[in-house]
């Protein structure tokens, strides 16, 4: 097989990449390890920045998300029970859009076949060939049988765990990692929401947050230890953590009931440079990986991908060789930035195992300096957003 771009992944990124190329006409194929069923049943953030909604309306995939999303204008801070709203939509101009990463993946699959974008689905044993040379290549087993793709451009949207990354060498790779000492413990309810704007409340108790899919589909986190286990958690008592968490004036508009899905996440933050060695190219959680708080996985990959199909199509359709040699500097920038938010907002909302009085005093004063300063907020609304491109 052959084709002008393989992409390794087909999630967010990867989906994202292949239609941007097959819109300008270039040839790509997406390799995925995984099965259709499980790809479009994972549930992860959808909070989405004009970065990620603008990408979405210029591929013409955009219809549900106009019909379904929900544009969002402000966030809320709780601090043991004192509401801080912060107002978007009047400090930038602009406002994020709730629609769920499960609803963008289905949307992109169901929109491949007639887009002529090729996706092979279970392909195991995945390997990456000549990323270095003049003939790059991907190789993989599909139903028993071993099967090669002789490309031009190698894309790892495969995700953190995925095998592009590895395929850097290790004298060449920088990796930057903070694991944090705790996760999130995540519940989705058929439910309405509790708040009309997403909740990010930090209690004596661990951090919690409220935020939603539809008018009628939320969804709620909760700091937990890293030795906590699901079965620990039924639905009584993650219903009755969260409203203490939140607050006396927030719990009041909690409707509770059956969990639909439940997981715990750990959380870290996590950045490997370069992002293209050779003919290869890392976008999305292949490069980097941010703590959920602040909602930037998804709306990371889509600036990656914004940037990478750009470069590529320079380079395939007018032989300029700009974007691609400028792609990891580029998208890094915006990534290091985004990263510190992400970082921030953790460090601000979560307690922390072992911090001291002093620690818990910062934190406190950090968000009273919040309540009243419109700079601060507009601080957090100018990243919440997202930065421009």
């Amino acid at each position: 097989m052959k084709t002008q771009v393989a992409i390794i992944g087909a999630g967010p990124a990867g989906l994202m990449l292949g239609h941007g190329l097959r819109q300008a006409g270039i040839d790509a194929i997406i390799i995925e390890r995984t099965s259709q069923a499980r790809v479009r049943q994972r549930i992860r953030a959808g909070v989405l920045e004009r970065t990620t909604t603008d990408l979405l309306t210029r591929l013409g995939l955009d219809h549900r998300l106009k019909l379904e999303g929900l544009a969002h204008h402000g966030l809320t801070l709780v601090n043991d029970g004192r509401i801080i709203d912060v107002p978007v939509t009047r400090h930038t101009g602009r406002h994020v859009t709730v629609y769920g990463q499960t609803e963008i993946t289905r949307d992109l699959i169901e929109a491949a076949p007639a887009r002529g974008l090729d996706i092979i689905w279970e392909a195991t044993d995945v390997a990456l060939h000549d990323i270095e040379g003049d003939t790059p290549a991907v190789s993989f087993t599909v139903a028993g049988e071993r099967r090669r793709i002789e490309t031009c451009i190698i894309a790892g949207c495969d995700g953190f765990h995925g095998v592009s990354r590895q395929a850097i060498p290790r004298a060449v790779r920088r990796e930057y990692e903070r694991a944090y000492p705790f996760g999130w413990l995540g519940v989705l309810a058929d439910v309405p929401p509790c708040h009309p704007e997403v909740v990010y409340a930090s209690h004596e108790r661990g951090f919690a947050l409220a935020s939603m899919r539809s008018q009628t589909r939320s969804r709620y986190y909760l700091q937990v230890g890293l030795e906590e286990k699901l079965e620990d958690w039924p639905d009584d008592r993650f219903w009755t953590e969260l409203k203490t968490r939140l607050g006396p004036d927030i719990a009041a508009k909690v409707i509770t009931g059956p969990s639909i899905e439940k997981s715990i996440a750990p959380l870290r933050s996590f950045v490997s440079e370069p992002m293209r060695h050779g003919n290869l190219f890392l976008a999305g959680d292949a490069a980097h990986i941010v703590p959920p708080t602040g909602a930037k996985g998804l709306n990371l990959a889509s600036s990656d991908v914004t940037y990478l199909t750009e470069a590529l199509i320079s380079w395939i359709d007018h032989g300029q060789s700009e974007g691609i040699d400028g792609y990891s500097d580029r998208a890094l920038a915006r990534i290091w930035k985004t990263e510190r938010f992400s970082w921030y907002l953790t460090k601000l909302m979560h307690r922390f195992p072992g911090e001291s009085a002093f620690e818990r005093r910062m934190q406190n004063a950090e968000l009273d300096y919040i309540a009243q300063s419109d700079a601060a907020q507009a601080m957090i609304a100018e990243n919440y957003v997202g930065l421009p491109l």
